[in-house]
């Protein structure tokens, strides 16, 4: 006898053309305000997104773009950015956003391994496009996104187009957008997005213990949108109908001004660009902007960065992801015993990695067998991995799951869970320090030392010692004009960790490197001083 159906619900495909729908139907007048690279500015709303992007897909189409075809991006923060996420995806492609800070060799290969057949990008990345053109071998338009003086510009491209288009109906599983690795080891890897999970991570965005925006938030988002899908940023700020406030230029200067005039009450950025905009309030005597929330990622923030900024009134979201997850895994806002805390204890709590969201599983394993689940102790230290709907299964063009038989995804990361289910990361797995058989953390000793006021920056890695295995050693960049010894750096870190953490050297150099992404690239310090040697 067959089952009978009691009641259902409607089956509407969850695919992120239902985002620009209802902005430009529930938010149509709320602005969107660009600050260009040549200091102009342009004020667009939802729904002109939503028109601009209904001429795009069909200024696309006309190209003979076929859906699941890639589109590349090389563009900063603006409107007309914003209009090809939906715009792409709304013809059934897949948008693939380049970082133009990736070095050659790993340019020529990400758009030729992703097969683009469009490239969209700003007028002041031309010479990127001028020197990579003959190799990149699958693209054949090229189309710009500010300048007239390259044609056909993008302006000109969709104006041929009427915007009476009907948005492509496939799949909630169809690819939307596609992301690669920073590629520190081997070629960068792709990591592609569905219209599912990438409707799912918006909404869980939206929570408060995440982004928390209403209708009435202001956001200027300093993270890219070309880093890590800009943290989800476009589609949960298209949900809530807030008001974008972006910049194709990244100058402390512009940003403050702008955050004063257009009542900016949300951002989001790395720690590097809120310290620049601590130096440009200190230098020109500015007080810091009235933010309500400021969103931190990309790396671990130092406690001095969150006191400034929760002293200032502004609510500090530590958070912690990945390309591989989306990329939010965890956020941090106030816990339930938030107003029963002190302040330090406020600051203790803000400058861990937060807990995860609705729909994200974290765990901790043993770090020797990978598999061994440790306990949620707030003591116990383990390699952190991660499952959920929004986090990678396999990489594009992939051959094999990236993940293990139970979907556990190995992030790479070493961190303690506490009971409340807060993440601390501690390190990478490449990074941890063996000293003795006992684990040091070189991310907690470099962020100790970063809270002296003449450092600039630090960065710890683990060097050979003959009778402890491996010992510290700390970077340094000085403050400009500072005179600070290895002994000051030395006696500020003795309260702050344990004894047989102090590092065995402290180096004074003039720069540290980093990747593409804007990270500390032990790698390549280890490289650069692989002939150091430490004494006993």
């Amino acid at each position: 006898m067959p089952t009978q159906t009691l009641g259902a619900m409607q089956g509407q495909s969850m695919r992120i053309t239902h985002v620009i729908d209802h902005a430009a139907r529930e938010a149509s007048g709320r602005e969107i305000v660009t600050h260009w690279a040549d200091g102009s500015e342009t004020r667009t709303d939802w729904a002109g997104i939503r028109r601009d992007a209904l001429k795009m897909a069909q200024a696309l189409e006309a190209l003979g773009i076929k859906p699941g075809e890639r589109v590349a991006s090389l563009a900063m923060n603006h409107s007309r950015h914003l209009v090809s996420w939906y715009g792409v995806a709304g013809m059934g492609g897949v948008l693939h956003t380049v970082n133009p800070r990736l070095f050659e060799d790993q340019l020529e290969y990400i758009v030729n391994h992703a097969e683009d057949r469009v490239l969209l990008y700003d007028a002041a990345f031309q010479p990127i496009v001028d020197k990579m053109k003959d190799r990149w071998t699958s693209v054949d338009h090229y189309i710009c996104f500010d300048s007239g003086d390259h044609s056909p510009s993008f302006e000109e491209w969709i104006g041929e187009q009427d915007g009476h288009y009907d948005w492509y109906q496939g799949d909630e599983r169809d690819p939307c957008m596609i992301c690669y690795t920073s590629g520190t080891t081997g070629n960068p890897k792709g990591v592609q997005y569905e219209h599912r999970s990438t409707m799912m991570h918006a909404v869980a965005g939206l929570q408060p213990s995440a982004f928390n925006f209403s209708s009435g938030s202001v956001m200027l988002p300093v993270v890219p949108m070309f880093h890590a899908a800009s943290w989800g940023l476009p589609y949960a700020g298209g949900m809530a109908g807030v008001k974008f406030v972006f910049s194709a230029v990244n100058d402390p200067a512009v940003l403050h001004d702008l955050m004063i005039r257009e009542g900016v009450t949300d951002s989001a950025g790395v720690p590097t660009v809120w310290l620049a905009h601590f130096q440009y309030c200190d230098r020109e005597g500015l007080d810091l902007p009235p933010l309500k929330a400021a969103t931190i990622g990309g790396s671990a923030c130092p406690r001095f960065m969150i006191e400034r900024l929760m002293k200032n009134g502004t609510r500090v979201q530590h958070a912690w992801g990945m390309t591989e997850t989306s990329p939010i895994g965890t956020v941090g806002g106030p816990t339930w015993d938030w107003d029963q805390l002190t302040f330090e204890e406020k600051v203790d709590k803000t400058a861990m990695q937060g807990r995860p969201i609705f729909g994200v599983e974290l765990r901790i394993v043993d770090l020797e067998d990978m598999t061994t689940e440790l306990a949620r102790d707030g003591k116990t230290s383990g390699a952190l991995q991660i499952r959920g709907p929004w986090i990678i299964r396999r990489y594009f063009k992939g051959e094999t799951d990236a993940t293990n038989s139970e979907g556990w995804f190995d992030t790479g990361d070493v961190g303690i869970i506490h009971p409340d289910g807060t993440l601390q990361l501690t390190d990478r797995t490449k990074d941890v320090i063996k000293s003795g058989g006992e684990w040091i953390s070189s991310v907690e000793l470099e962020n100790a030392a970063v809270g002296h006021a003449e450092v600039a920056e630090a960065a710890c890695v683990g060097m050979y010692h003959s009778k402890w295995d491996e010992r510290p050693v700390l970077f340094v960049v000085r403050n400009e004009g500072s005179k600070v010894t290895a002994d000051d750096i030395m006696d500020h870190l003795k309260p702050l960790i344990a004894k047989w953490w102090l590092p065995d050297a402290i180096e004074f150099v003039d720069d540290i490197p980093h990747t593409a992404t804007g990270k500390i690239s032990k790698k390549d310090l280890r490289e650069r001083f692989s002939d150091y040697k430490l004494e006993g």
